[in-house]
């Protein structure tokens, strides 16, 4: 009678033991490679990097509260409520990034904007060294700030969860697997605005799928005349990056932008006369 507890606790034991080894070593080469520490992104569409450049590129300034998260969308979860928001609260970083890497960085100037203060500051604090400094002859003056002559503006309008969810899985004699699947949907507005006139030129909407997997397996059998039970199970889940997948509805939003603006005259793409 004291041989049957001694065992259960011994698998019990190596059961648990198993189970934190495989976990363990199947994160060690991502925990502890030195490629894996930090990772720097180039842009996902390869188009956008490689977008015909203007001869004369646009002057675009991205402010603040012009591209802003406004669909109130939450964490989804279906045990308790969360109130951290479902995506990033400084999408229009994802846009300057956007426009400052089109044409790998040719085609669009894009002015400060989001830092206007602490620049404008900066700047009041060199106006006043300069006038403290009575040896100030040579000096070249603080030249002006650059003017854009065009305004990116937008929101992120809508996120949409399970709008597709499914799966499949079969079991046998105690013995099961299964898949399933779920999809979310991403939505954002982006326009591009005349300073000299406040026309709204270009306004682009952009749809973005998010998918989610997750595939199992278990065991759920009884042994020795159904007087012990053996229950196995594992399993993985893959959900994309709610980050990776709005930056490419902005790149996505801003190609299309680049090719209406080409197709409208709003600017001329620049020919190499070696080419020529």
């Amino acid at each position: 009678m004291e041989q049957l507890p001694k065992s259960s606790y011994l698998l019990v034991l190596l059961l648990s033991s198993c189970s934190i080894f495989d976990q363990l070593e199947d994160t060690h080469a991502q925990r502890f490679s030195y490629k894996d520490v930090a990772t720097i992104h180039d842009l996902q569409s390869v188009d956008l990097k490689n977008a015909p450049i203007p001869k004369v590129s646009p002057v675009v300034a991205v402010y603040p509260m012009s591209f802003t998260d406004q669909t109130g969308q939450r964490k989804s979860n279906s045990e308790f409520a969360l109130f951290s928001t479902a995506i990033t609260q400084q999408p229009n970083a994802l846009l300057i990034r956007a426009l400052k890497h089109a044409g790998d960085g040719k085609f669009f100037r894009v002015v400060e904007r989001v830092g206007l203060d602490n620049l404008t500051k900066e700047r009041q604090l060199i106006r006043s060294a300069r006038e403290q400094n009575e040896n100030n002859d040579g000096v070249k003056p603080l030249m002006p700030l650059l003017f854009a002559g065009v305004l990116m503006e937008g929101a992120v309008v809508g996120y949409d969860t399970n709008i597709r969810t499914g799966g499949n899985g079969a079991r046998y004699l105690g013995i099961g697997a299964s898949k399933q699947y779920r999809v979310d949907s991403i939505t954002l507005s982006l326009r591009m605005v005349s300073v000299a006139t406040g026309e709204v030129l270009i306004e682009v909407l952009v749809n973005k799928d998010i998918y989610s997997y997750g595939k199992s397996q278990d065991v759920f059998k009884f042994i020795e005349a159904g007087t012990e039970l053996v229950e196995v199970e594992s399993g993985n889940t893959e959900n994309e990056a709610t980050t990776i997948a709005l930056q490419r509805a902005i790149e996505a939003a801003v190609l299309q932008i680049i090719e209406i603006g080409y197709d409208k005259g709003y600017w001329e793409q620049k020919y190499d006369e070696k080419i020529n």
